[in-house]
């Protein structure tokens, strides 16, 4: 039999073929050798950013990276869990949060952008161990099953009341449609906000005039 390197026969067929399959093993390795690799990021450059979060009356100090969502770096580096992660994309209204008195949607909204401004949570909704008018009429009327989205809920209901759109089942409804209930505890949530509104209304009146 003659050698697959004969020199008066050339490559044999066996040859051709072994040499094709090692061409085509290196062929990857030769391409992902050729791909340039990550950018190596400038001296001295810092993956996260130093800020100052006010929340609930208290600073706090963290180094977050630029792209962290305020609902992420409450309940992930705060330790504040009272703000829900449910859809995430801003359709439920789980994480509803105050900044500048004004209800957000936490997981829309970084963490970067609201460094000096005010942000209030449902952990400082209430004073020490007593509960926000507006906390205390959803536990008497039974506005929660599952309590997943009460938290954000109750945001949204005191914000509703602030804005002015709690003078009738019918406004109370149309502002708070944002915020979703898959238990479905929606009238008792609209005889909640019914009751409270004139004592939360009172309570954002004296806390005005303290500021």
């Amino acid at each position: 039999m003659a050698s697959e390197t004969d020199p008066s026969r050339g490559s044999s067929r066996r040859g051709f073929l072994t040499g094709g399959a090692g061409a085509a093993a290196a062929l990857p390795l030769l391409t992902a050798a050729a791909k340039p690799g990550p950018p190596h990021p400038p001296a001295g450059a810092k993956p996260h950013m130093d800020m100052t979060l006010s929340i609930n009356e208290r600073d706090h100090h963290v180094s977050l990276d630029p792209r962290t969502t305020l609902l992420d770096a409450l309940r992930d580096h705060l330790g504040l869990t009272g703000s829900k992660k449910g859809c995430d994309h801003g359709q439920c209204g789980a994480c509803t949060v105050h900044l500048d008195g004004r209800r957000v949607l936490a997981c829309l909204t970084l963490a970067a952008s609201v460094q000096g401004r005010p942000v209030t949570t449902i952990e400082g909704l209430s004073q020490g161990a007593v509960l926000h008018p507006m906390q205390a009429a959803f536990i008497k009327h039974d506005a929660f099953q599952c309590g997943y989205c009460t938290p954000g809920q109750i945001m949204s209901a005191v914000a509703c009341v602030h804005e002015g759109h709690a003078a009738n089942d019918k406004a109370i409804r149309e502002y708070m449609s944002g915020n979703l209930c898959r238990c479905a505890a929606y009238p008792k949530i609209v005889d909640a906000i019914r009751e409270a509104a004139p004592q939360t209304a009172k309570l954002a009146a004296k806390r005005a005039e303290r500021a």
